[in-house]
């Protein structure tokens, strides 16, 4: 039996068809000879800045995996903007492109039979799509990432960042800032290359790559302009060597147990409500048996908030990473944490928090000791209730304590599009609760976020008066009273299909409730005459999505018949 899948092609005289097709693009007999050939996934594009600067990560991997005996191939990932295709048709493909990423990897890794991979990502569904394929192929697996962008000017008492002209937009539609102040934004909130500086899914999703252990230590924060990316992508080209070398792979690492992890610590620095469903998805690929809803219920009332940064607080990325980021919040809850799982070191991950050294001084203004935390439950809450009988996400970590129990007259909207022309034309008011539906994994199709209603009401001096619900999704960016991700979704006769203008909806995140105040009898009633809607796309990939995706209670995932 071979050591490596490739010296099955690459080894002996049957081999000579294979190695001449390597030799004509320079590889030479010594690369060819005996070593693991490691796979490359960069997903390197001029169109998402988070990934701007991996062209130039690659080649520090690469030089590691030399470093490291190994032989370097690479090959290109899609990679799709949330920013870009935020509040238009673009978002109905920004989830499901999670599952082409996934694919495209597969297809690589199998049919070329590569022995590991390094995946290069740093964007929201980038990361999970990544660590999807390696936790389906199984084989050792490294991940890289590009690293937050700096924050911009200061805008609104923080540093601005993507967000900030969202929530300008809605301040100058009422009239509290002036054009110009509008527009300086344009050119000072993102000043660099890296994932936005904020704590969305983008960066949520590196840091619980470091919690499952698939990315050295602290390598999920460092900044996309420091010298340390460069080094950490040395050293990741390296240590993936080791894994190969010693067998290490991926769902030896993507346990239970550091499933556990990663809940615990997406509870404790309040993440992004997105990274429900990505865990899912990768919990589904690695085949653990879990169900991350239920470790999400189970751990919330024992996992304290010891972290907080933007948008629970003004701190942005490069603050979170020079307060010891992941390794300082993991050191800090270690006693809630299985230390004993294995990581892509080679080392469990017990070693790693014992050796880690820390470049910078404690801030315990963003990261806190577990005996005086921020608050004493987690920043993600799974509610329940007739308006959600499966389930359906919040994030109390992002919302006034004046908030977590609210209720309020529903205003019904069919789709992103129409609510935010309400809100932007004053038809919200106190005590409104927004509720866009038809947004679902299905019925959008896609899933898509309601990232600028959020943030428009926020501008709009509405963010602590009112609440938006939705079988939609929402950016880790967003604030303010709101429930997402309601299953079933409305287009699959879900409850949130039969709510009217004027209702009553109670929303409690500390209980994990959220009801619609309306007599059962009358809800039945209305369900007789409600009809589903027809599919919006009926060709290409999103016409496929919308027939096989499952409900976000499953992880949007594409649902596999079983034989």
């Amino acid at each position: 039996m071979s050591k490596f899948k490739s010296e099955d092609i690459l080894q002996g005289e049957s081999s000579a068809f294979y190695r001449s097709l390597y030799k004509a693009m320079g590889y030479s007999n010594d690369e060819l000879e005996k070593r693991p050939v490691i796979g490359i996934a960069n997903s390197w594009t001029t169109l998402v800045p988070g990934h701007a600067n991996l062209k130039q990560v690659a080649e520090f991997v690469k030089n590691g995996i030399y470093r490291g005996g190994g032989t370097a191939v690479e090959f290109g990932v899609i990679a799709a903007c949330d920013g870009i295709a935020q509040g238009h048709d673009g978002m109905h493909f920004i989830l499901p492109s999670r599952e082409l990423i996934c694919d495209s990897i597969e297809v690589q890794a199998r049919a070329h039979r590569l022995d590991a991979l390094v995946l290069l990502g740093s964007c929201d569904k980038i990361v999970p799509g990544m660590l999807m394929a390696a936790a389906r192929l199984d084989i050792p697996a490294i991940m890289v990432h590009g690293g937050p962008m700096a924050g911009g000017v200061v805008f609104d008492g923080r540093k601005s960042d993507l967000t900030s002209i969202s929530e300008a937009r809605g301040m100058y539609s009422s009239g509290k800032i002036d054009f110009d102040q509008y527009e300086a934004l344009e050119d000072t909130a993102c000043p660099g290359c890296g994932s936005c500086s904020f704590l969305g899914t983008a960066n949520t999703m590196c840091c619980l790559t470091e919690a499952l252990g698939m990315c050295l230590p602290g390598g999920a924060l460092i900044p996309a302009v420091h010298s340390d990316r460069m080094r950490t992508a040395f050293a990741s080209g390296i240590a993936v060597c080791e894994l190969a070398r010693k067998g290490v792979t991926s769902r030896q690492i993507m346990t239970p147990e550091a499933m556990e992890n990663a809940v615990r610590v997406t509870m404790a620095i309040s993440g992004s409500t997105n990274a429900v469903l990505h865990l899912s998805a990768i919990a589904n690929e690695a085949q653990m048996g879990v169900n991350v809803l239920d470790l999400f219920s189970k751990y919330n009332t024992n996992t304290p908030q010891i972290a907080k940064v933007n948008p629970a607080a003004k701190w942005d990325m490069e603050a979170f990473w020079q307060a010891g980021g992941i390794p300082r919040v993991m050191r800090n809850m270690r006693t809630l944490l299985h230390e004993d799982v294995m990581t892509c070191t080679s080392l469990p991950l017990k070693q790693n928090l014992d050796d880690y050294k820390f470049k910078f001084p404690e801030n315990g203004e963003i990261i806190k000791p577990l005996d005086a935390p921020f608050g004493q439950t987690g920043g993600i809450a799974v509610l329940r209730g007739n308006l959600a009988p499966n389930t359906a996400i919040s994030k109390p970590g992002a919302i006034d304590p004046s908030q977590h129990r609210f209720k309020g007259t529903a205003k019904v909207f069919n789709s992103e599009e129409e609510a935010e022309k309400a809100i932007l034309g004053g038809g919200i008011v106190d005590g409104d609760v927004v509720v866009i539906r038809y947004e679902g994994p299905k019925g959008g199709p896609g899933m898509r976020e309601m990232f600028m209603a959020m943030k428009y009401l926020y501008g709009r001096g509405l963010a602590k008066t009112t609440a938006l619900v939705t079988d939609g999704r929402f950016s880790g960016t967003n604030n303010g009273c709101f429930v997402g991700h309601i299953s079933p979704e409305a287009a699959e006769g879900g409850p949130l299909a039969i709510v009217e203008d004027g209702d009553l909806i109670s929303i409690d995140v500390i209980d994990g409730k959220l009801e619609l105040e309306v007599p059962d009898e009358e809800i039945q009633r209305r369900f007789t005459q409600w009809q589903k809607p027809k599919r919006k796309f009926t060709t290409g990939y999103l016409e496929l999505y919308s027939r096989v995706a499952t409900s976000a209670a499953e992880g949007a995932v594409i649902k596999r018949e079983a034989e």
